[in-house]
């Protein structure tokens, strides 16, 4: 009986999570994405799928907002254009569907979220509040989006994973992107951890603290749309966002003073409710599967 009283509540909790990060419609979305017969962008075997796959995306997804609104054009379009503020769980669902079809989805699927997304890009321009001119395709601005997911997904994954990647596998995770940035309008994107890191480092100049970088934070780190009881899981959540970040980029980021109190266990924290997402998150269904290539990658 105990049993399957924990049974219920786990299949419940689960139920209840990924409908909040796939919207309504998550279990036909899955179903879709995962059972649909085709190739694959991506083998089984691929280092994306691995990561893109764990509950530490959770961590890294988080971080990587907060890392990407450091950049103050990317940011004011961010404001401006995707309606994050006004339905932040609608974003997050379609970030989160977006990944999964072109990590896990037939090449099919793949192809036509990337078309979804420049699509969207093509349409987005503005002027930032200090008067510089920006267009969402700009290959400059999706690279520094690119780079701050790449950085944040994996390091997450290397913290809070089931198994931490060897270098080689780090590398192959950060090809695996690349493929899928090229595809995207992001010219030369790095191919190996090196190269990310060489690539952060060189695009730090660009980024500052802002009003809006500001706002985001608080929105993110103090005030997210949850109810009172979620909060305090998610506030363990966003202290390890925060230590996630790498330490020059967490000098930038305002923090409230519950998240700040919360840093010395954001670790430990971490891992508690990426344990329990984990237990609660029902397994990813298999894919069949059919490679367009032999390595299992995506064409350029």
């Amino acid at each position: 009986m105990r049993a399957v009283l924990i049974d219920r509540v786990r299949a419940k909790a689960g139920d209840a999570l990924l409908r909040r990060v796939a919207g309504p419609s998550a279990h036909r979305k899955r179903a879709r994405i995962h059972g649909t017969p085709g190739p694959r962008w991506f083998a089984p075997d691929r280092p994306v799928r691995a990561v893109h796959g764990d509950a530490s995306m959770y961590v890294g997804g988080l971080a990587a907002l907060l890392l990407q609104s450091l950049h103050p054009v990317a940011m004011a379009a961010v404001w401006a254009h995707s309606g994050f503020r006004g339905d932040p769980w609608g974003r997050l669902q379609r970030t989160s569907t977006f990944l999964a079809e072109t990590t896990f989805g037939t090449a099919d699927d793949a192809e036509r979220a990337v078309e979804r997304v420049r699509a969207v890009h093509g349409r987005v321009t503005g002027t930032t509040p200090d008067g510089v001119a920006y267009r969402a395709s700009d290959p400059a601005l999706l690279s520094w989006v690119h780079l701050a997911e790449t950085c944040c997904f994996l390091r997450a994954y290397q913290w809070y994973g089931k198994a931490p990647l060897p270098a080689a596998r780090r590398d192959g995770y950060v090809a695996d992107m690349a493929s899928v940035a090229r595809r995207l309008g992001i010219p030369d994107p790095p191919v190996t951890e090196a190269a990310l890191s060489e690539e952060l480092g060189r695009r730090r100049v660009e980024l500052e603290a802002t009003e809006q970088s500001a706002g985001t934070a608080r929105y993110l780190l103090a005030s997210p749309p949850l109810p009172w009881p979620a909060r305090i899981p998610y506030a363990l959540l966003a202290a390890a966002a925060v230590d996630l970040l790498p330490a020059w980029a967490r000098r930038l980021v305002p923090l409230p003073v519950h998240i700040r109190l919360l840093l010395p266990v954001a670790r430990p924290g971490g891992r508690l409710v990426i344990a329990a997402i984990r237990w609660a998150s029902p397994p990813l269904p298999a894919s069949p599967n059919l490679p367009p290539r032999a390595d299992g990658t995506a064409p350029a």
